[in-house]
């Protein structure tokens, strides 16, 4: 009995213990957790991967953001003529060197009055065994003046800024064109008649050095220049987004008046003025157009080409 009553005490004393509460959590957990998500939101519910698999097509869809192209190399602009004419032109630059106890004539006088006028270049002097070594030995006569790397757009840039503004796209792109005088007299042209930027290829093509700004004339200020990893990728990009390619050959299977298409988004091609269009780029064109030559010349430099071109596609779309 005795036993029994001592375990009877012990099962009613486990009952009657303090016990650890449960936060409110138990109360909290019967209440209601609002109202069903619809099924497309529930993770897991097939018309939630529907909707997720139409939220990823709607923006494969979309443009890609702009991006920035790369830099190009700074550049050294050396001799009195040489940096009179870069400062003058509006070719920009970061600094002008000038020789310790330089021998002042006129070129050196207006080349400094033209570095002071900017504002924002720096005048260093500079001990012309210093000057040797930055210009290899090269006959600097004094001056030197350093061009910043120019920092190039990326060929996305082009078509997109013409889409923003509500029109569509005229770019030149430019093929094997090494000589960067006809480089800067494209830009020119491009400015000119209203043209949305000018595409080189990253390699074995002529870049906007000091020579190609002087040409431009001043319009590769406010003229884009972009920089093609590939050219003939870039290009099928173009034709994706909707853009027209049109090279110039001299084997053309249109004429240039035949051309309806200028008037709507395009991408006019120009190749080398010695071998034309490289094989792969006239493969990649939608269609390749002749200019009509009463006079028998065989060719025209690409800066010309281009001139002739955009002139008539500024016709069609005034």
């Amino acid at each position: 009995m005795a036993g029994n009553s001592q375990g009877s005490n012990r099962r009613a004393s486990g009952k009657k213990g303090a016990q650890i509460g449960s936060g409110g959590k138990r109360r909290r957990g019967l209440e209601g957790k609002g109202p069903t998500p619809p099924a497309s939101a529930r993770k897991g519910h097939v018309k939630n991967r529907i909707a997720n698999a139409k939220a990823k097509q709607a923006a494969a869809r979309r443009p890609a953001p702009r991006r920035g192209g790369a830099k190009g190399t700074s550049e050294l602009v050396v001799g009195r003529n040489p940096v009179f004419e870069a400062l003058r032109d509006g070719v920009p630059a970061t600094t002008l060197y000038v020789q310790q106890f330089i021998d002042s004539d006129e070129r050196v006088r207006e080349a400094l009055q033209l570095a002071t006028a900017r504002g924002n270049i720096n005048l260093m002097e500079a001990p012309r065994p210093e000057l040797d070594r930055m210009t290899n030995g090269l006959n600097h006569q004094g001056l030197v003046l350093q061009v910043p790397p120019y920092d190039y757009a990326h060929p996305e840039d082009l078509a997109a800024a013409a889409f923003d503004e509500g029109v569509d796209p005229l770019i030149v792109a430019l093929d094997g064109v090494t000589d960067p005088r006809n480089l800067g007299a494209v830009v020119r042209s491009v400015c000119a008649f209203g043209g949305h930027g000018v595409v080189v290829p990253e390699r074995r093509a002529a870049g906007m050095t000091a020579g190609a700004w002087k040409t431009s004339a001043g319009t590769a200020a406010r003229t884009p220049v972009a920089r093609a990893t590939n050219l003939t990728r870039t290009l099928e990009a173009y034709q994706k987004a909707g853009l027209l390619v049109v090279g110039l050959a001299a084997d053309g299977e249109m004429e240039l008046q035949d051309v309806e298409a200028l008037n709507g988004p395009v991408v006019i091609v120009v190749g080398s003025e010695g071998k034309g269009l490289s094989r792969l780029v006239g493969e990649t064109c939608d269609v390749r157009v002749r200019i009509p030559m009463p006079g028998g010349a065989e060719s025209l430099n690409a800066g010309v080409a281009a001139g002739v071109v955009l002139w008539e596609a500024a016709r069609r779309r005034s």
